[in-house]
């Protein structure tokens, strides 16, 4: 809430474009991983893709409800947890890549 007077930001619309473009990273990551990983696990790589495009929705539609209609709140609590744990899972695939990749 912002006081009299004071200069209007644009930070909640920092934030609403940065959790956007999360989104996009994590879905994007996921099928590169699931692409590169194909070969190592075969089918069941593109369920790490699967996973990252519905946190990715799931991270997307919550930042545009609380951004339209709750007054431009940031995403927190298990939608932030589920996001970190959706990127570390890709950087794990990723290191498993280049470590299988290498032999």
């Amino acid at each position: 809430m912002s006081t009299p007077g004071a200069a209007p930001t644009l930070a909640a619309e920092r934030t609403h474009l940065a959790w956007r473009r999360t989104a996009i990273g994590l879905t994007g990551g996921g099928v590169a991983a699931a692409h590169l990983l194909q070969e190592y696990l075969g089918a069941a790589a593109w369920s790490l893709a699967a996973t990252a495009l519905v946190v990715a929705l799931a991270l997307t539609a919550v930042s545009h409800r609380r951004h339209v209609a709750d007054g431009a709140l940031p995403p927190g609590g298990r939608l932030v947890a589920a996001s970190a744990l959706g990127v570390v899972v890709i950087g794990i695939a990723a290191v498993a890549f280049v470590v299988l990749r290498g032999r």
